[in-house]
């Protein structure tokens, strides 16, 4: 088949980390009922987005993988032959934990698991508290549908992920995303905030002539302390906004910023052939010149 249905979810998240669970499977198999072959989450759809704070009880909210929840979406995957991109905050062993995606096949199989490169520290993101960088490097799987690739959030910076993944045969990048406005700033920063975030990613998809599907979760979520209090007085509002794009960087399909929706979208692999052939930057690639980039700067 040329053409593959992806489904992107995104959705608000509460503190029971049993019901945020059961709405993402819930809309999984709204996906599946809708005709989607491939399925994404947003990243740690679980729990809401506990990284506002430095807290050791949330530790609590990680889980081996496999587990209770890729048990769960190798369930659906096998019922209705669907390939499923499920972001979890995964317990390796005791002390080390990872900001992981699972990356499961249209008959149940388990493929493997991206963990994040890239772990941000900024003001209400404080991921490097919780989560290890990741070990796998970047990855592509050959599913059922197509070879896909999974990257996770703040990757979603870095064009060396994308064209590292996309240099493995990667025809969709998938990027499961936790990204908002801090309120306070919205009103000044929030418009060019979220068109550098479309952008940058927009970018790979026609840098790496592929498909690039970015999910993101909505809501204004306030993470509270040990004293019922909010870690800190304006949360963080997400800005969902989830979207498609083609290989040539056009958005073929877009989420509202506030609403639980389920995105589908009909991708034509053909247009990454198209796209290769048409503007060959793989091809035109110097990678004899390319040596100083594992270097952390270079000047004087």
């Amino acid at each position: 088949m040329s053409t593959v249905r992806v489904a992107l979810t995104q959705m608000a998240c509460g503190d029971d980390a049993e019901a945020n669970l059961a709405r993402q499977l819930a809309l999984a198999e709204q996906a599946a009922g809708d005709g989607a072959q491939i399925i994404c989450t947003q990243e740690l759809f679980r729990s809401k987005y506990f990284c506002q704070a430095e807290d050791h009880r949330f530790f609590q909210l990680a889980e081996p993988i496999p587990g209770p929840s890729t048990e769960a979406f190798q369930n659906i995957a096998r019922q209705h032959d669907v390939v499923i991109i499920a972001s979890l905050f995964e317990r390796r062993a005791a002390g080390l934990y990872h900001n992981t995606a699972a990356v499961i096949d249209a008959d149940g199989t388990l493929l493997g698991v991206y963990r994040k490169m890239h772990i941000p520290d900024d003001p209400l993101y404080y991921e490097k508290f919780y989560f290890t960088p990741g070990d796998t490097g970047f990855k592509a799987w050959k599913t059922r549908y197509a070879t896909i690739g999974v990257l996770i959030c703040w990757d979603q910076w870095f064009p060396e992920g994308a064209r590292l993944t996309a240099m493995q045969g990667a025809e969709l990048l998938f990027y499961p995303t936790a990204i908002g406005w801090h309120p306070t700033e919205k009103a000044e920063y929030g418009r060019a905030q979220h068109e550098s975030w479309e952008l940058i990613q927009r970018s790979h998809a026609v840098a790496n002539g592929c498909f690039v599907c970015a999910p993101n979760r909505i809501g204004h979520e306030l993470v509270h302390g040990l004293d019922n209090a909010p870690v800190h007085p304006d949360g963080i509002e997400f800005w969902g906004q989830s979207f498609v794009a083609a290989p040539d960087g056009s958005v073929m399909s877009r989420a509202s910023a506030d609403r639980e929706e389920v995105l589908v979208v009909d991708c034509d692999l053909a247009r990454v052939e198209f796209s290769r052939t048409h503007w060959p930057f793989l091809r035109d690639r110097r990678v004899d010149a390319y040596g100083d980039l594992t270097k952390r700067f270079i000047g004087l």
